[in-house]
């Protein structure tokens, strides 16, 4: 065996050598992070401080608008209210958008990029059930989804930013919107509306985050996706066409109770038949009217349903798909159709690459083990149509508390959120927010 050479004073030279450059790299590498760091660790001892000190504030808030919930295109109270709170935070405010939506921008005091921040106010035809003290006041409308927590969260990030004005960097633009749960028929309404009435230029964001509270999550903790988040919803109304005769002689008529039947059973089969099994597609259908006496055979069926889709090809496939399986059933039998079909949401698409840059944050904010990454939803969001413009990232607010029995789902009477996630999420927003244009502001 040969003598080990590692004493060398050639072997110590090149060791040395090595030593030195990880110290002159590692103190540049700390000269260069340790401010940033320092300036992180102070940003974040701030929110946390004053998220804390807002608690009750948001608490109240939060029940005022639950206790006055408008429906969609109706807004005027919370219109107002939430106008108010952003003037008097010393924001330009501009009201009337979309019927009743509010844009508030807050300019800071050094220069940088514009990001935006979505919340929804509309409430849903909902009775409340739940006997507690900030139950609904008006008759069968309620905060079934949780927007008057989204109001909440986004006017307490606006009064913490505000707060903070002369060191944020760049400009924040709050978007209050109506009408996310769809306008009454006839009307325009929700993101669309917002996006055609140019509620996302003058100024022009470079990114959009919003989030939604979901009850399946506990409080503290938030959930997230990159890419495909909530599905694109389709609302559709088929009319089948038959002809009426004496229930007596069927045979001298066209059922269209039978061909609506025949035709709920086929629809089906583009779900297990013909789109690929892996691809996430849920096609429903809620309602089927038809007839008006039990012996005449009926001439015409209506039938309304929804479409869920998590890929706007899929999405177009069935479309296409449910006029040719209405028109083979329909034929078969001598009977017509009609199909119109009115889009309810695009497909809410997070950014893969403003995902990846805003996760950190998340997990320094909420704790690593409190970011979750859940499959997506089948449930639509209309926060999709500013995502189709600008980079977006939407996630979810833990509010469930299994231990208080609050653990109902959305849209339904017994549906109430913990309170805490109030905090959390003006802690996660405004952080989120601060760090992003911290990041993207030139030195």
């Amino acid at each position: 065996m040969m003598p080990s050479q590692t004493g060398s004073p050639q072997s110590l030279r090149v060791v040395c050598f090595i030593l030195l450059c990880w110290l002159i790299l590692n103190t540049a590498a700390r000269g260069y992070a340790g401010p940033g760091l320092q300036m992180q660790v102070e940003q974040d001892r701030h929110v946390t401080s004053a998220t804390e000190q807002m608690r009750t504030k948001l608490v109240e808030t939060r029940r005022d608008f639950h206790r006055h919930p408008e429906l969609s295109n109706r807004e005027e109270r919370t219109s107002r209210r939430v106008a108010e709170r952003l003037r008097a935070l010393g924001l330009e405010v501009r009201i009337g958008v979309a019927r009743h939506g509010v844009i508030g921008i807050l300019k800071g005091g050094r220069p940088g990029p514009v990001v935006a921040v979505r919340a929804d106010m509309d409430g849903l035809p909902i009775d409340e059930t739940l006997d507690v003290p900030y139950r609904s006041q008006t008759a069968g409308v309620k905060h079934a989804c949780g927007h008057d927590a989204h109001m909440t969260v986004g006017l307490g990030v606006a009064e913490l930013l505000a707060g903070v004005k002369e060191r944020l960097p760049g400009t924040v633009k709050f978007l209050f919107q109506p009408a996310e749960e769809g306008p009454p028929e006839g009307e325009e309404g929700g993101a669309r509306l917002m996006v055609k009435e140019l509620a996302l230029e003058n100024p022009r964001p470079v990114a959009i985050f919003g989030l939604h509270v979901m009850p399946t999550i506990e409080v503290g903790s938030i959930g997230y996706n990159s890419g495909p988040a909530m599905a694109g919803a389709d609302r559709f109304l088929i009319t089948i066409r038959g002809k009426k005769v004496h229930g007596a002689y069927p045979h001298q008529g066209v059922d269209a109770v039978v061909v609506a039947a025949q035709a709920v059973t086929a629809l089906q089969t583009i779900r297990s038949r013909r789109i690929d099994t892996q691809e996430p597609i849920v096609i429903s259908i809620g309602s089927i009217h038809g007839g008006n006496r039990f012996n005449i055979i009926a001439d015409e069926v209506k039938l309304e349903g929804t479409v869920r889709a998590l890929d706007e090809e899929v999405r177009a496939q069935v479309r296409a798909m449910m006029h040719q399986t209405l028109k083979g059933v329909t034929e078969s039998f001598g009977a017509t159709y009609e199909l119109k079909v009115s889009e309810g949401g695009a497909v809410t698409y997070n950014d893969p690459a403003l995902v990846a840059e805003m996760l950190p944050t998340l997990k320094r904010v909420a704790g690593a083990n409190r970011v979750i990454s859940p499959r997506p939803q089948m449930g639509a969001e209309d926060f999709s149509y500013y995502a189709r413009i600008i980079p977006g990232f939407f996630y979810f607010l833990g509010v469930g508390n299994p231990s208080r029995g609050i653990t109902a789902m959305i849209h339904t009477p017994e549906f109430d959120i913990d309170e805490d996630a109030l905090v959390v999420g003006v802690k996660v927003m405004s952080s989120m927010v601060l760090d992003f244009l911290e990041r993207r502001t030139p030195n």
